[in-house]
């Protein structure tokens, strides 16, 4: 990050905290999948005069990576009140603060600390054919630098010994970091109806939005207005929709791993229809 800019940042957190007890909380979050369109979606809804954007950040991520910074901490990435009294006047809605950080569905404490921290939020969750979005995310790991392992195959063949004992680790000691569960993570976190499980007993089925992002993708209007609809909010303006942080892939995937895979997530996957109300886009 530049210089200046960071600069700007601290000092915008340092003045968030001084703030912090005249500012909203979110009362929704988009919490994963990691490649699955979340930043579409939160790129989408952001243009909604309605719905309240950090003011740094997409994702703050301190239900996963900061939770040991304090609710005050996460309280001052989020606009003022008065700001938010004075749309709900001019409009008639109560706007919705929300931010949009796709580790919060996989790690296994963020969802316990929502429910916690935030009683009566909504969690909005997109998913992807789990095949196409860890291929995804292993190139976008690979071009952040937290790959190394430049096959694809290789990657996922190394999968379980690299992630062996991650989960416990996180849990027996709440406040640290874990690389390979963050970053090399490629078919776990396609395991939805996996983590939805977890997170149902914690907040509520009917505070659960669970979204195909390959009809977003399609017809990202219809998939806008539900989300509008569950949000208890009028449609205003008409936003566009654009792909974002779309990556280039290093080599093809090869067909019988392709193969291998789709066979591997089809529990899963029908375990997912249930959530969706639909087969899911990459099952038809």
């Amino acid at each position: 990050m530049p210089a200046l800019k960071c600069s700007v940042h601290t000092m915008s957190r340092a003045a968030g905290r001084l703030t912090a007890g005249s500012r909203v909380l979110p009362s929704f979050l988009i919490i994963g999948a990691q490649r699955c369109g979340t930043t579409s979606l939160y790129r989408a809804l952001s243009q909604h005069p309605l719905l309240l954007k950090p003011v740094l950040h997409k994702g703050v991520h301190y239900f996963d990576m900061a939770y040991d910074q304090g609710l005050s901490w996460y309280r001052a990435h989020f606009p003022l009140r008065p700001r938010a009294s004075r749309l709900a006047y001019r409009y008639g809605y109560r706007p919705h603060a929300f931010e949009s950080s796709p580790y919060y569905l996989f790690h296994p404490l963020a969802g316990a600390r929502i429910a916690w921290d935030l009683p009566g939020v909504k969690l909005i969750v997109l998913t992807r054919d789990p095949v196409e979005r860890a291929f995804s995310a292993h190139a976008h790991e690979l071009a952040r630098g937290f790959e190394t392992e430049t096959s694809f195959a290789r990657a996922v063949e190394l999968e379980e010994e690299r992630l062996a004992g991650a989960e416990d680790d996180l849990r027996a000691f709440p406040h640290s970091t874990n690389h390979a569960h963050r970053h090399l993570a490629y078919l776990a976190r396609g395991r939805y109806a996996e983590q939805l499980a977890r997170l149902e007993p914690l907040v509520g089925r009917e505070r659960l939005l669970v979204l195909d992002s390959g009809r977003f993708f399609s017809e990202p209007e219809v998939v806008y207005d539900r989300v509008l609809a569950f949000l208890g909010l009028p449609h205003i303006g008409d936003p566009v929709f654009e792909p974002h942080n779309v990556r280039s892939r290093p080599a093809p995937m090869p067909a019988s791993l392709r193969r291998e895979l789709t066979d591997r997530f089809e529990g899963q996957d029908s375990l997912l229809s249930s959530w969706l109300g639909a087969v899911p886009s990459w099952r038809r």
